[in-house]
């Protein structure tokens, strides 16, 4: 992941969100998709010609990647959280009950896994050199982060044990219960949120457990239109907060993601409790 010769390692920041990435089946469709939609331009990386850097305004936003021959493999966006270790991390998820569904590997300048979580949900963790400057809800990154599953309790506490959050060491993610949402912060960021509630047992993708990924536009309208345009379609009602609004949209793959933007006047920020963003 590194993209410049100043780096932060993992173990810095460990625990908290440093990447987001897609995996496509046709990549160059899917960076077309995401150039005009969102206003990405992308960048190759040393790891090869099947990985690229989304950047916004010369920043960088998120990986895109190709499947490749995976299959079955589905199409979602996915969160990855920083660890010291990622053998040790990938002990903690299958002593709980989880899934490892790759890795840990070798990857560039460090290690990286995915994993399931024991709802299924989806989530990677690395080890290594990561993005500098980086960080959910600052700059280019996303505005924020959310899973959404049936237990928010049970949930956080899997993380928790299993990245080291609301523990006595220094520098660790601070978690607190706020209005029926699970909060993660990492130093005074708020930077992801966990949310209970019924969610269908069905296999439908947009209603299993699963973390959301939202990227801030000026422009809902817009930017749904233009989703539709490109192949994609609006997967959700659109939605408000006392700040923003917001709607799921799907790639022409089906990836699910959410733009959010800011109400008129107001700078966008994590969704009011009691909402779902």
């Amino acid at each position: 992941m590194r993209l410049t010769a100043v780096s932060t390692s993992s173990h810095e920041i460990f625990g908290a969100p440093c990447w987001v990435s897609l995996l496509a089946r046709d990549l160059e469709s899917t960076r077309r998709f995401y150039a005009g939609v969102l206003g990405w331009d992308f960048r190759a990386t040393h790891l090869g010609a099947g990985l690229t850097v989304a950047f916004r305004d010369g920043a960088p936003v998120a990986g895109i990647g190709s499947l490749g021959g995976i299959p079955g493999a589905p199409v979602v966006w996915t969160p990855y959280f920083a660890v010291e270790d990622a053998d040790v991390t990938a002990a903690r998820v299958v002593e709980r009950g989880a899934t490892m569904a790759v890795g840990p590997l070798a990857f560039g300048t460090g290690r990286i896994a995915l994993a399931a979580d024991p709802a299924g949900a989806v989530f990677g963790f690395w080890q290594g050199e990561v993005v500098p400057d980086w960080s959910v809800g600052r700059g280019s990154a996303p505005a924020w982060l959310e899973l959404r599953t049936r237990d928010a309790f049970a949930a956080a506490i899997f993380y928790g044990e299993v990245l080291e959050w609301a523990g006595s060491r220094p520098g660790c993610c601070a978690v607190s219960y706020e209005h029926a949402h699970v909060v993660l912060r990492h130093g005074h960021d708020t930077v992801a949120r966990i949310s209970g509630g019924a969610l269908e047992e069905a296999p439908d993708p947009e209603v299993r457990p699963r973390w959301h990924v939202h990227f801030r536009v000026p422009d809902l309208e817009a930017v749904a239109d233009a989703a539709t345009r490109l192949g994609g379609r609006v997967a959700s009602p659109v939605q408000t907060s006392r700040m923003n609004r917001w709607v799921v949209l799907a790639d022409p793959e089906g990836a699910l993601f959410t733009v959010v933007a800011p109400q008129d006047g107001v700078p966008v920020g994590l969704a009011q409790p009691g909402t779902r963003g």
